[in-house]
């Protein structure tokens, strides 16, 4: 099967691969095997050949903790049987040092290293972060079905060695495709061959084997694979693909000259949620890639909406922090890490971007991004509003601030909306945060990190006093943010809004039930909506249908997404049962109003400055 999907996609994978090639001299790399063929009890087998060694003795470490996910989740614990042996097939002494690491006695006869990799999904206690390893950086292994290959979970390093080439060899049944951004040297159906230049470039490219289910598609120079495992075969790239594309095009407008990739992939795995299986649902960032777990039991409609939302968040990662970050990220240490004090930047602005591009390049409503940025404020007020930011962010692993780490994505995206008003209103409008953001790429990006003491000063210089003023004071400060004050730079404050309410509402009250066959009835017990009685429904009507497709309670969600979509005066089809008897209903849209506390224009005379906010 590969051979046939090779073909399809190699030239998806070329472009930034050059310089990963097997000319690698083989005693200054590390060699890697996975077989994902022969699985005993749910185990796959590693084995590891090493650079040529002098030391008498060496460790071998897995990681205790990954970037991205702000946590200790000690991958060691997977594994199994840890053996060394030399050329002779002499096992040598290996005494476990930790969890995570191993030392191998008589190392310069070191040949050969393995042992078997259990995975996470299996043993998720759920909840997302602090429930286990988070899924997204979890692995799987299911025979002949899907493997979840978080490289950090299957394969180590050797003390000293992190900086030298590794070559990645994963045998596998010719009916699996891997998906990733890596590119395979090996035109074989069986096995895939990766060469990386180091083992943070190596762990850094997941790859996801399942039955082919993926699409392709290029966005201004940028090759996207999109690709799909979903167990029941309830949802497929084919079907998302189109919601993934329509935002990816928006972010790579937004985003202008911020961003140069020239790939991506993203790996959406759905998890069968009366099963041991995935539990910690969201995504995980990686320069050329993203990990995504979602329940497979959501309707695609809502499963399209929550990809848009998260996998534009691990999108924008690639401008904070795989391009722009300190020491501490991009010399990160999987085993003694020294945390950054910078997530209200990697995690806040990023966040920020998520929601700002959508009312950008209209995908949700100016009113929709005040609510949201409404929710966060609600969100950060009910965290430790004076914990200063960078001292929880440099401490993020240990309480009492670990228990915090959410907020980065509350708190820490009002940051950036704060710098971004702030240097808005300072350059009348000219300018804001992704102006910023293009400037820390093009004086640092992925190859030249800063030095976390002095971003605060270089944000100074290339923005404003103020910036420097609010960051000393809100961030690395203890001081909580007067939001309001913000808000009203760009003539925005709360009002009252009238809102059209769902039709089969009334003063925010249902006019439907359930009976006993899970059918959908008219309430008798209520007054019904202007809607419902102009097209002429009554007390004790099951509502069989609309516009020709059926709905039953159990479909209750697709149903209030279809009716969420009307517009006033929308010709609509009712099918119903009166008295045992069908009957067709046909009228117009007609909207009640309720009204909802929510930010509004108060002062229009700085629209202009508003729209360069929102629009420019």
């Amino acid at each position: 099967m590969k051979q046939f999907i090779f073909s399809l996609v190699a030239a998806l994978m070329l472009a930034g691969c050059g310089s990963s090639t097997s000319t690698v001299a083989k005693k200054n790399n590390v060699v890697v095997h996975l077989d994902l063929v022969n699985i005993n009890e749910d185990k796959v087998a590693v084995s590891v050949t090493p650079p040529t060694l002098t030391e008498a003795e060496i460790v071998y470490h897995l990681p205790k903790i990954i970037p991205g996910t702000y946590s200790v989740d000690d991958y060691g614990k997977m594994v199994e049987q840890f053996k060394a042996f030399d050329a002779q097939g002499k096992e040598l002494l290996v005494q476990a040092l930790s969890t995570n690491s191993w030392q191998i006695k008589e190392a310069q006869k070191l040949a050969k290293v393995t042992y078997l990799v259990n995975d996470t999904f299996d043993n998720e206690r759920g909840g997302g972060f602090g429930g286990g390893i988070f899924s997204p950086a979890g692995t799987n292994i299911n025979a002949g079905k899907n493997f979840m290959i978080n490289q950090h979970g299957f394969v180590g390093y050797f003390e000293g060695k992190k900086d030298i080439n590794y070559e990645l060899k994963i045998t596998h049944p010719d009916s699996m495709f891997g998906a990733t951004s890596l590119l395979d040297t090996d035109a074989s159906a069986t096995s895939d061959v990766f060469i990386a230049e180091r083992y943070n470039e190596l762990v850094d490219n997941p790859i996801m084997y399942g039955k082919p289910d993926f699409t392709s598609f290029q966005v201004d120079g940028m090759d996207i694979l999109f690709s799909v495992y979903s167990p029941n075969a309830k949802h497929s790239a084919a079907v998302l693909s189109p919601a993934i594309e329509k935002m990816i095009r928006a972010q790579k407008k937004f985003l202008g000259p911020v961003n140069n990739n020239k790939k991506y992939t993203i790996l959406l795995y759905l998890s069968e949620t009366d099963k041991p299986d995935a539990r910690g649902f969201g995504a995980l960032e990686h320069n050329t890639s993203t990990t995504v777990v979602f329940p497979e039991m959501m309707p695609a409609e809502a499963l399209g909406k929550q990809l848009i939302d998260v996998v534009s968040h691990e999108f924008f990662h690639i401008v904070t922090p795989l391009g722009v970050h300190s020491h501490e990220i991009h010399y990160f240490d999987f085993n003694n890490p020294k945390m950054s004090q910078h997530l209200w930047m990697y995690e806040g602005v990023t966040e920020y971007f998520a929601n700002l591009f959508q009312v950008n390049q209209g995908l949700i409503s100016e009113d929709d991004f005040y609510k949201r940025m409404a929710n966060k404020i609600s969100e950060a007020k009910r965290m430790n509003d004076t914990m200063p930011f960078t001292e929880m962010s440099q401490n993020v692993l240990t309480e009492p601030y670990k228990s915090q780490y959410l907020n980065v994505y509350s708190k820490g995206a009002l940051i950036g909306m704060c710098i971004d008003i702030i240097i808005r209103e300072k350059s009348n409008g000219t300018r804001g945060i992704l102006d910023l953001m293009q400037k820390l790429t093009e004086k640092y990006g992925p190859s030249r990190p800063f030095l976390d003491a002095e971003l605060f000063d270089e944000v100074t210089a290339m923005t404003y006093p103020e910036v420097g003023t609010f960051l000393r004071t809100h961030v690395s400060g203890s001081t909580p943010i007067d939001y309001a004050s913000y808000f009203a730079k760009m003539g925005v404050g709360k009002g009252k809004i009238q809102k059209p309410e769902n039709v089969l509402f009334l003063k925010r009250t249902p006019c439907i039930t359930a009976n006993s066959n899970k059918e959908i009835v008219v309430r008798n017990d209520t007054e019904l909506s202007p809607f419902m009685q102009g097209i002429g429904l009554k007390a004790d009507d099951i509502i069989t249908g609309i516009d020709g497709k059926s709905y039953t309670m159990d479909a209750i969600g697709p149903l209030m997404d279809a009716v969420q979509k009307w517009k006033e005066n929308d010709s609509v089809t009712l099918t119903v049962t009166r008295g045992g008897k069908p009957l067709t209903l046909n009228g117009k849209v007609v909207f009640s109003y309720v009204e909802n506390e929510g930010y509004i224009t108060l002062d229009p005379s700085k629209n202009q400055l508003k729209t360069s906010w929102l629009k420019g």
